[in-house]
Formats: structure tokens, sequence, C-alpha cells
């Protein structure tokens, strides 16, 4: 696990080009864009400790980029499955609460909404806004370090959200549409 003083590979660094990752999907004709944010989001999962799964979902509501909460062989037996085992339904809750969380900052003259923490009896879920509009999504357990998991959301939302362009978004969903 990384600390929060420890150095991060940045976005233009290479990412694997072979079949796997962050979406199970195959990477092969990916721009290398697309395969830094599929490292990033690998690399999320892998080294924070208690993340179960994770989403990047587009402004408007669909889902760009996803780990598959079942590849991860350090996730313990007794841990929440949840949401129901679809990146398709924690991209769903992650719009929702983003939706949700803005419209109650323009309620209140809070300003932008920069992140959102539920913490659950059986997990915990963080949504943590993207430059563009979009969101990262996290889904963790419930003793989870969340200054930790915060952290390093903080790290992908820095090194992901200046390359998340429409062409790139279009990308991203094209790639899941194939993989399915």
């Amino acid at each position: 696990m990384r600390t929060p003083g420890s150095s991060a590979a940045p976005a233009t660094s290479t990412a694997p080009t072979a079949s796997g990752g962050a979406s199970g999907a195959g990477q092969y004709g990916l721009s290398r864009e697309a395969r830094n944010l599929h490292w990033l989001l690998t690399n999320l999962v892998e080294e924070v400790p208690g993340i179960l799964s994770v989403a990047v979902v587009s402004s408007d509501g669909l889902l760009l980029l996803s780990s598959d909460p079942g590849q991860h062989a350090e996730r313990p037996a007794e841990a929440p499955k949840g949401p129901r085992g679809s990146s398709a339904d924690l991209a769903t809750i992650v719009s929702g609460l983003g939706s949700l969380t803005v419209g109650a900052a323009r309620l209140m003259d809070g300003g932008p909404v920069k992140q959102t923490m539920v913490a659950m009896e059986e997990g915990s879920l963080f949504v943590m806004t993207v430059s563009d509009g979009s969101l990262l999504g996290v889904h963790a357990t419930p003793d989870c370090d969340m200054s930790v998991v915060a952290y390093h959301m903080a790290l992908f939302v820095g090194r992901a959200g200046h390359v998340l362009t429409p062409e790139l978004r279009s990308e991203l969903r094209q790639s899941l549409e194939d993989a399915r």
C-alpha cells in the first residue's frame, strides 16, 4: 500500500496493453489515455486496502470504467458482495447519489459538491467529483481507513480528470459495449 507521502505513477506512464485490467475487457486497440485510466483504476483497487469495487460514471450517468470486484484475490470471503455484484448497479447508485448531493448543495447554497461519503454497517460508499462532471465511486469495506480511501481517490481524480475528454468518454463507453 502506498502512504500519503509516496509517489505514484503519473497518468502518462506506460499502461498495460494486454487483455484484462479494470473492466475485465481486452485493452487492445484502446488509446494510450484509455489504457492509462484502466491502469490507474486497477492500481486504485489493488493498492488500497478495503476497496471492493470502483466505477467512473459520466456526467450523464453512463458507466465509463469499472473494476471487477470478483477478480481481486485479497477480498475477504465475508466481505459484502455489494451492489448486487454489478458494476452497472454501482454506477447507478453513484449517479443517483451524485445528483442528490448536487441538488442538496444548490438548495443550501453550499457550492459545488466535492465528495460524499456514506458509512453503512456493512460497507462504505464514497463519491468524488471529477473535473468534467464525471463521478468516481468507490464501494469499500466497513473497516476501511476512510482517510486513505479518500486520499487515493483524490489522487485518481487529479490524474484522470484532465484526460476525460468527450472523445475519451466516447471511447470508454464503446469499449464497454464491445465487451458485452
